[in-house]
């Protein structure tokens, strides 16, 4: 009598899985559009935080808000603060450091908020007033709609979240930021 071992049926779910962690991680990655220009001066300044994917240094925070202020050495100051939910007494508040590694792509910025780790910040979408932005990074595992002002006009939010979907975003899990304490 021939006994087939049973993990041979583990192993072909086992190579299954594999393929299709491996077809994730290609589509995940796959190119990310950018805006082609992005003028850093009209970037800079205060911006509201509309909505975001969950992400943990924002855990239980409203009233997001980032200021970006261009440095005498080109780099650009990153100021980010909020208030917690639970306690509206408390704060949080991190600063961080922002630059244009490549001129030819000024789109694509780096952001660092503690030495040595960096990380993407793409601007995918930007109004030619510089009101509304749409912020990501190539992996999808980040993204942010932010304003100048507290507030959204609905389609204006709704065509980026459709677009964010279009650039791959999972925006089943988006976190429509609570602006309430202006």
């Amino acid at each position: 009598m021939n006994i087939q071992p049973r993990h041979n049926i583990s192993i072909h779910y086992f190579i299954i899985l594999i393929a299709v962690i491996m077809l994730n991680s290609c589509m995940q990655t796959k190119e990310l559009p950018v805006v082609k220009n992005l003028d850093i001066d009209k970037y800079s300044g205060k911006w509201y935080e509309i909505a975001r994917l969950p992400n943990r240094f924002e855990d239980g925070l409203k009233c997001v808000t980032a200021n970006y202020t261009i440095k005498d050495n080109g780099k650009i100051l990153v100021e980010n603060r909020g208030v917690y939910i639970k306690d509206s007494t408390k704060t949080d508040y991190a600063k961080g450091i922002a630059w244009q590694p490549n001129s030819d792509v000024p789109a694509k910025l780096k952001v660092r908020f503690f030495w040595p780790f960096r990380g993407n910040y793409w601007v995918l979408d930007i109004d030619s007033d510089y009101t509304y932005v749409l912020i990501g990074e190539p992996k999808r595992k980040y993204m942010w709609i932010l304003s100048r002002s507290n507030r959204m006009d609905e389609d204006i939010y709704n065509m980026l979240l459709v677009k964010a979907r279009h650039l791959g975003f999972d925006t089943s899990f988006i976190i429509k930021t609570e602006q309430d304490c202006e």
